[in-house]
């Protein structure tokens, strides 16, 4: 059993009779006992229970204060070394199992070593003696300043009883006085009473209570001065109230008005212009009465005066009322943005329609694309080509269905939601409110805010749009509303059948360089002080900055290079090189740094050998390209696959296997090969979870050209999904993969024969410049396009290849 030794450095240690055997040792918390003080203790810990419980006819203890009271098994160092030799006098047993423990302090006692710690702790203790105080006029005087300190103390302490000043009166050792003030002080904390359990030197014990007292004095008088304060306050309240009453009484009795009256007046007056529904106007009017009745001092004066302030600024009837003309709006739309034809005519499409029919309900249409298509400048030109006010809030990150709803009127500080905040900032009933990144709404505890949207965004249900807090309701059916998002897949499926999804597709190189033109160029130049006599951007330039220092579906990097370079050219002509730059390759190159993206020669170069095919993904920042790469070493025939790929992917890849290993004697495999060797199939970019069905006829092609020991052709991508009889079946997002393998420099293109419409539908003529389209229905077509079926065209992809990889190098 550990044994630990708490030595005294300095203490006067006087050997005790009781010293020879051990004693119990009780800890407590919070509290400390000094001797000749007697303490009720609540006893409650299992080990301690067993320490009383073990009393005989010897019921002397050692009681010793813990350091931290949170711990509830404390051992001997969470202990102080300096406690006090007590006697138990009663015990009472606890309806919870619990003693209730009265205990006397003997006197003062160091721990010399514990003997045992379980089930309860004991140790040998000696006395501590005090010090012998000689009686002088200084420790008279100092002895009657703390018993008059602490007779002012109990007089002016609503909780400490009167008797203790008689009972310190009585007490004539300077040492059994300080020992009963401490016990007797509530406000002294438990480190400052072992303190002064723990000092020897009577003198010194003196000094520290008296210090003790004149503080606790100076806060007790300063205690008493704030409560009086506050009562005077109260008093000058309850007068004030009084005067304020009387003073109705003699403007009444003049005929004049009071805050109050005015008030009331005025949210009549604008109760009756605000042009509010009936039912509306009811509900204003019983809550105008009720504040009519209220004092402004009542707790819910402030609260209903709010509500009504909210009900009469809300455009009830107030709407932007201008005819629109259709030429004017697709002018707007046409200066603001390029391309986006499909959104520009269903913007032109509801505004004829309106002109038809002005009572009809507003649309709700959501823009899904990846980031920097101009999804929310495009409302702001919708709202512009409408003649409304444009409102936009953000949803991503939002958890809090009260943030669309509003809270109850019954909490601090409610206000509506944020739909209705919208709908007071725009000052009409009819804005384009754009509801930005709704496919990133969280949800938690607090509520889901989609589905409080569900009514927002319902045609059929939002005429009568009820917040919490006003709890009435609101027309939102004139309202545009107008949502984006980059995927669909977050969004819950009841949500997204109530809007009319727009997608928005990535910018090929040739939209990029007219938007670059039309937009980027003038907005840079104009944010960063320049003209166009100072910097100009050649065309080459352009796209070369486009090919080689971006890579992205939108145009926000794009924008930023760019940006970088006006930046550049302001401080040269800050620093006195004011002649113009004419931005060319070579110029961004110095700039830019040097190139990050080589698109033209990624795929030539990584296909050089057999086992590598390019495929194409959907990501939500747009498509990419993909590389499947297999490889075939000595083994058991066993199939890896790595690569981060989730469980629909590696499904594909199964199939993909077993489809290649059926049909193996039709390209000349082996069939040994599936057993004397593993094969082994990778997705680069390992850090990103890859899924999805579409990359079926990309690993297939992989493991032929590997086990056939052909290479893929240099400038070919594909996607497709695979079924184990060889069929080729369709898959999404058409329009990203193609405009991911244009900017990738792919010349030829395998898609499923089944998505041939969606690729005249979405992709334009312009768009397929440059680019072929193969339309396969099985995976023998896939493979006689990737793959050459002879020596004259494996010759022909090694120039094509070679070809492509010097030209990289000029």
């Amino acid at each position: 059993m550990p044994n630990e030794t708490r030595n005294l450095p300095s203490a006067p240690v006087v050997p005790d009779s009781r010293s020879e055997r051990p004693l119990p040792v009780l800890p407590v918390r919070d509290t400390v006992l000094f001797p000749h003080a007697v303490l009720p203790l609540t006893v409650g810990r299992e080990s301690s229970v067993q320490l009383i419980n073990s009393l005989g006819e010897d019921k002397t203890i050692v009681v010793i204060a813990q350091r931290e009271a949170r711990i509830d098994a404390p051992q001997p160092v969470d202990l102080y070394p300096i406690g006090t030799l007590a006697t138990v006098h009663k015990v009472v047993k606890m309806p919870n199992q619990s003693l209730f423990v009265f205990a006397e302090g003997l006197e003062r006692v160091s721990v010399l070593e514990y003997t045992q710690l379980a089930p309860f702790m004991k140790a040998t203790v000696a006395t501590v003696a005090e010090s012998v105080l000689e009686t002088n006029s200084e420790v008279e005087a100092l002895q009657r300043n703390i018993l008059t300190l602490f007779q002012q103390i109990v007089a002016g302490s609503p909780t400490l009883s009167d008797e203790l000043s008689t009972v310190a009166m009585n007490i004539e050792e300077p040492g059994r006085l300080v020992d009963f003030v401490a016990s007797s002080l509530p406000s002294l904390s438990t480190r400052d009473k072992q303190d002064v359990l723990e000092t020897y030197d009577v003198r010194l014990r003196l000094d520290k209570i008296n210090q003790h007292l004149a503080k606790e004095l100076e806060v007790q008088q300063l205690r008493n001065k704030i409560q009086s304060e506050v009562q005077d306050r109260v008093q000058q309240t309850q007068r004030e109230y009084y005067l304020r009453e009387q003073l109705k009484a003699i403007q009444k009795e003049l005929g004049e008005q009071d805050d109050t009256t005015r008030d009331v007046e005025d949210f009549k007056e604008k109760i009756e212009q605000s042009g509010m529904p009936e039912e509306v106007k009811k509900e204003a009017m019983k809550e105008l009465n009720r504040l009519s009745r209220m004092s402004p001092m009542a707790a819910d004066y402030s609260v209903t005066r709010n509500y009504l302030e909210w009900l009469v600024v809300l455009p009830w009837d107030k709407s932007s009322g201008t005819e629109v003309d259709i030429n004017k709006a697709k002018e707007v739309l046409d200066a603001d943005h390029y391309d986006l034809k499909k959104v520009k005519d269903r913007i032109l499409d509801y505004l004829s329609v309106r002109s038809l029919n002005p009572k009809m309900k507003g649309p709700i249409l959501c823009f899904a694309g990846p980031p920097g298509v101009g999804k929310t400048s495009l409302g702001k030109s919708i709202a512009r080509a409408l003649g409304r006010k444009f409102v936009r809030m953000s949803l991503g990150g939002m958890h809090d269905e009260a943030e669309i709803r509003g809270h109850r009127r019954t909490y601090i500080g409610a206000m509506p939601g944020q739909i209705i905040q919208g709908i007071r900032r725009a000052e009409t009933n009819d804005p384009v409110y754009m509801l930005d990144e709704i496919d990133k709404v969280g949800r938690d505890y607090r509520g889901d805010p989609t589905a409080a949207l569900l009514e927002a965004l319902d045609p059929e249900q939002n005429s009568s749009f009820r917040d919490n807090y006003l709890d009435v309701t609101f027309d939102l059916s004139k309202v545009l509303f107008i949502t984006t998002a980059n995927q669909l897949d977050t969004i819950p499926d009841p949500l997204r059948d109530r809007m009319e999804i727009i997608d928005l597709h990535g910018y090929t190189e040739e939209d990029k360089r007219h938007i670059t033109d039309q937009y980027l160029i003038g907005r840079q130049r104009e944010e960063n002080g320049l003209t166009a006599e100072q910097i100009e951007f050649t065309p080459d330039a352009v796209s070369f900055i486009i090919r080689h220092y971006t890579r992205e579906a939108g145009v926000r990097s794009l924008e930023r290079q760019i940006g970088t370079i006006c930046r550049k050219q302001a401080r040269r002509i800050v620093e006195g090189k004011t002649e113009k730059l004419v931005v060319t390759r070579e110029v961004v190159q110095e700039m830019l740094g040097g190139i990050k993206v080589r698109v033209d020669t990624e795929i030539a170069a990584r296909t050089k050998h057999p086992g590598v095919v390019v495929g194409l993904a959907w990501t939500p920042t747009g498509g990419d390209i993909l590389f499947i790469e297999a490889l075939k070493m000595k083994g058991k025939g066993e199939f890896r696959i790595t690569g981060q790929i989730q469980e629909v992917m590696r499904e594909s890849m199964q199939a993909a296997f077993s489809w290649v290993k059926a049909h193996a004697d039709e390209f000349k495999i082996d069939p040994e090969v599936f057993n004397q060797y593993d094969l082994h199939i990778h997705v680069p970019a390992g850090a990103i979870p890859k899924d999805g069905p579409s990359a079926g006829v990309t690993i297939v092609t992989a493991l032929v050209s590997l086990l056939c020991d052909k290479q893929a052709r240099p400038r070919l991508a594909m996607t497709g999904e695979i079924t184990l009889s060889g069929n080729v079946l369709p898959i999404g997002g058409v329009k990203e993969k193609f405009l991911a393998a244009k900017r990738a420099g792919v010349t030829d293109v395998i898609f499923p024969a089944e998505n041939r419409q969606n690729v005249e539908e979405d992709i334009l003529p312009n768009q397929m410049e440059g680019v072929k389209v193969h339309y396969v229905s099985s995976i023998e077509e896939v493979l006689c396009l990737a793959l050459p079926q002879c020596p004259e065209e494996a010759k022909a992809d090694e120039e094509t290849r070679e070809h492509v990889l010097a030209d990289a190098d000029k």
